[in-house]
């Protein structure tokens, strides 16, 4: 019987985890660490191989850490009740209601109208509202939903007598091709946009207790993930598709269409909308809270407002969600309230429980004493440039999550980089950030990402479409990142790769 790759990493996984525990025994590497390293091993071949879905593997450190010794049980389910947890759940909660209600449609098709008529127009309307989107709700969720919209434009190309032969699966492999992009690349602006962002902030908090909000994060993420859609329009339309006639008014009416087919905004859709803008003031203004409104209204008031200062994300993606639950609905039997409890089946549960996994890892590197080991091992890299280590770990990482899960691999590496940071005596930032956008980027295969497989399967794209075009774009991501985050992010974040944050 021929073994296929399930099978093989069904029972690698745990002769790996026997063989650590039973032939390793280096210096300096303690029991406890032996354990984790082990368990981890275990994880990551399980992970990489997916022979069970990657959220149950994200459990096995309930089991492992605890009977091997690696780290209590307390302190290892901890990490799945940790509160970025609860901010993401917050954050989807108020996805879910902007999906229910239609909203979503609402904003991408407004969007797409103002953007113009010609084909290269219209491409950049549907990249700005996926991308814009996949900022809030799952880049999945997005592409399913902008998928219709954009087979309904195509259909219009092809009923244009004015069309040149083929001319609309042209069209089509580069509209469809451009939603996955943008999919991908919008998710990379806030740290609810995608999950190797909330697997970052996590580690980050778990690692050096620094606080990673979300305007901290937005001021990097978003001109990044801007930029980055910029060229990708580009290259998509001036490199990858070059259309032969740029004119294309009919779809211009067919955008039209749809959104008189949705007809005004309803009371629900208003509510909704309200909530979400405030959850995003609340997020964005945290900080000048903290900073200036707070020591301002002190001053005037002469109170302490020392309790305001507790207010952070998580708090308030909870607040607006809970709100969600209880603002009341207009003539609607079924839906008494925006939301309710039976929408919650439709939460990515399995995402929540693979972010606790990775945190359980990397609070288990830290306690174990693992990554000082491994720190100690990667004392050589010292001697090799930054911008060099940057674009190395850039590079391995898109290349990986082509083949496996972006959030998988953020939970297994991040704590790796974590300890490669220490070793090279460097800001962590610098690892940790440029791995987390490479995660994002990967472009070439329907399997690589979600909204690459949702887009394949429209019937437009073959696997020779999406790897001949994603090869230039993983290309263009991979130089984009290194050159931003060597260069860029100290200056967005006010640090330098000599200061090394301490926990």
């Amino acid at each position: 019987m021929r073994l296929n790759k399930n099978i093989i990493g069904l029972i690698l996984g745990p002769i790996l985890f026997s063989v650590i525990m039973i032939f390793v025994d280096a210096e300096g590497l303690s029991f406890e660490a032996k354990c984790i390293l082990a368990s981890t091993t275990w994880m990551a071949i399980w992970w990489v191989t997916e022979c069970v879905p990657i959220s149950v593997t994200a459990l096995l450190p309930i089991v492992l850490f605890p009977i091997t010794g690696g780290m209590d049980l307390v302190t290892t389910t901890a990490a799945y009740g940790h509160k970025l947890v609860f901010l993401f759940v917050g954050g989807f909660l108020i996805a879910l209601a902007i999906e229910k209600w239609q909203l979503h449609k609402r904003l991408a098709l407004n969007i797409i109208r103002v953007t113009g008529s010609n084909k290269s127009r219209v491409i950049l309307g549907f990249m700005l509202a996926t991308a814009f989107l996949s900022m809030w709700i799952s880049n999945t969720a997005t592409s399913i939903m902008i998928l219709p919209v954009g087979l309904a434009i195509i259909s219009q190309l092809k009923d244009d007598p004015k069309t040149i032969e083929n001319e609309n699966k042209f069209f089509g492999k580069s509209l469809m091709i451009a939603i996955a992009y943008s999919a991908s690349i919008g998710g990379m602006a806030t740290l609810i946009g995608t999950p190797p962002n909330m697997v970052l902030a996590g580690v980050v908090e778990e690692s050096y207790g620094i606080k990673l909000n979300m305007f901290d994060w937005m001021k990097f993420g978003v001109p990044l993930s801007s930029f980055l859609l910029i060229i990708c329009w580009l290259y998509l339309t001036k490199i990858a598709f070059k259309f032969k006639n740029e004119e294309f008014s009919a779809g211009k009416e067919e955008i039209l269409r749809q959104i008189k087919k949705l007809g005004r905004f309803s009371n629900e859709e208003i509510k909704v909308l309200i909530v979400f803008v405030l959850t995003a003031l609340g997020w964005i203004l945290r900080g000048y809270l903290e900073d200036y409104i707070i020591p301002f209204l002190e001053f005037i008031s002469n109170l302490s407002l020392e309790w305001m200062n507790n207010i952070d994300d998580t708090i308030i993606a909870i607040f607006f969600a809970v709100t969600l639950f209880i603002i009341p609905t207009k003539n609607h039997k079924t839906n008494t309230t925006l939301l309710i409890w039976n929408d919650t089946v439709k939460l990515p549960w399995g995402i929540l429980i693979l972010f606790g996994g990775g945190m359980a890892i990397a609070s288990a590197f830290g306690k174990s004493g693992l990554a000082l080991w491994i720190a100690d091992l990667l004392q050589n890299l010292d001697n090799v440039s930054l911008f060099l280590i940057i674009l190395i770990i850039v590079t391995s990482i898109n290349l990986l999550t082509e083949v496996t899960s972006n959030m998988a691999t953020t939970a297994m590496l991040l704590p790796v980089l974590v300890t490669i940071a220490l070793a090279i005596e460097v800001h962590p930032y610098f690892l940790l950030i440029s791995a987390t956008l490479a995660a994002s980027c990967a472009f070439m295969l329907p399997i690589s990402t979600p909204p690459n497989a949702v887009v394949f399967g429209s019937g437009f794209l073959k696997i020779e479409d999406m790897f001949k075009k994603g090869v230039w774009m993983n290309l263009i991501s991979i130089l984009i990142i290194t050159l931003v985050v060597y260069f860029i992010l100290p200056y967005v974040f006010d640090m330098s790769a000599q200061m090394i944050p301490v926990n």
